[in-house]
């Protein structure tokens, strides 16, 4: 799988954007760099990584804006490089629809293995069909387009991480799913005591699902349990 996979790592450290490339190279994936915002909008105009490697802290525009337009203008995975001591960057950058993160310094081998559980969960994705549609009340999911849509067709854009996270409670519908069953399923890896990373997505789906995001009707919270995609689900 890994020699079709095209990464994009941006990052202004030549030494840390070298070594990562030279890493992933090894291990069969085609790589390009960028050292700042400009040069990975420049790129992403000739060609659609499969997934990219971005530093929060980069020149001119910074990771957490880059991240957010990356969401919205080219929706690719995203795994972000933060600081030790940036755990408020780490959960703004989840907002702004990055897929995961890393801190530095950080271990070659657990970027390859980070990079190794979104491209799974890509692929798994990207097994339905174009016509594979999953409807619940006015709304549609097109598993194999990555779109949710509205019931007069107005289409509501979602991050990769937004979309997964929506797939997997649309297939699991009116069945209570825990925190680390969500987590593994979006990110590939158990949870942490502090990661806060299905919690933070999940309040973005509300934000675009829900009438009253404070009193949410679709996906509710099960005390003790994790949470429901409260809907019946019809197949297409």
């Amino acid at each position: 799988m890994s020699e079709k996979n095209h990464i994009l790592v941006v990052d202004d450290d030549i030494e840390i954007r070298e070594l990562v490339a030279r890493f992933l190279r090894d291990h069969g994936y085609l790589v390009e760099v960028a050292a700042d915002g400009e040069e990975l909008l420049r790129k992403v105009k000739t060609f659609v990584p499969d997934l990219v490697v971005l530093d929060l802290m980069l020149p001119g525009e910074d990771g957490l804006s880059l991240c957010r337009r990356l969401s919205s203008e080219h929706p690719v995975p995203i795994i972000m490089l933060t600081a030790v001591a940036g755990d408020a960057d780490r959960i703004v950058g989840l907002e702004m629809g990055a897929d995961d993160y890393l801190t530095k310094p950080f271990n070659p081998r657990e970027l390859l293995a980070r990079i190794r559980a979104v491209l799974r969960r890509v692929a798994r994705a990207g097994e339905v069909g174009e016509g594979d549609l999953l409807c619940f009340e006015g709304w549609q999911l097109n598993c194999g387009r990555r779109e949710l849509t509205r019931e007069e067709g107005t289409l509501v854009p979602l991050s990769a991480g937004e979309f997964r996270l929506l797939q997997v409670l649309a297939e699991h519908p009116q069945q209570v799913l825990s925190r680390d069953f969500l987590l593994e399923r979006i990110h590939g890896r158990e949870s942490g005591p502090f990661d806060r990373s299905v919690d933070i997505q999940l309040s973005r789906l509300r934000r675009k699902l829900e009438d009253d995001p404070r009193e949410p009707t679709i996906i509710k919270t099960i005390r003790s349990g994790g949470y429901m995609f409260s809907l019946p689900v019809a197949r297409r």
